[in-house]
């Protein structure tokens, strides 16, 4: 994706080296701050998850892994295979996986900033903790936080409305072949 996104690479670098890596190198992940870091490591695998683009045959490969960790995983790898093949269910399944768990993304990011802003607070660098300098959430912070989401909102549905095939890729409006792989999938 940072190859096809303009400028992709900044928002990554700017996310991993200073958000997250300071948050390592200040203690973000211990208490009282916890259950916060937990939540957020559960958006970046379930991120991680929907943003992975699986042919059958990789697929097939990925999930029959799971079959060497131990010997109840076979019936695990049945279950979401739907049969010991890769077969229509199994793309329904893992296209209902992946049309549901932006959703539960969006449920988590909400329950992460409830978590940052009720139970943990923001940290400084100095580590100081005093309360005299802390600002109430619900003026202050909940209409920065409401004013972000909704430019977010009014950007996304210019792309939704307006410019709908701006971001596609042409490859998206060939019928699907499950004969034929397509040629920019190569080995490594």
């Amino acid at each position: 994706m940072i190859r096809h996104v303009n400028s992709k690479w900044i928002m990554r670098d700017v996310n991993n080296v200073y958000l997250h890596r300071r948050g390592l190198y200040y203690g973000s992940y211990q208490n009282p701050r916890t259950l916060v870091w937990g939540i957020g490591t559960v958006i970046f695998i379930l991120m991680m998850a929907v943003n992975v683009k699986w042919p059958s045959w990789m697929l097939v490969n990925i999930i029959n892994t799971g079959t060497i960790l131990c010997l109840r995983a076979v019936d695990l790898v049945e279950f979401l295979i739907g049969g010991y093949t890769v077969s229509n269910s199994t793309i329904n399944r893992f296209f209902s996986l992946h049309y549901i768990l932006p959703f539960i993304i969006a449920a988590l990011v909400l329950m992460h900033l409830i978590a940052l802003h009720e139970r943990a607070g923001s940290g400084n660098p100095l580590g100081v903790t005093g309360n005299c300098d802390k600002l109430a959430f619900a003026p202050y912070f909940l209409f920065k936080d409401l004013v972000t989401i909704f430019i977010f909102i009014l950007v996304l549905s210019i792309f939704v409305f307006f410019l709908p095939n701006h971001l596609g890729e042409s490859e998206n409006y060939n019928p699907a072949n499950p004969m034929s792989t397509p040629i920019s999938i190569v080995p490594e």
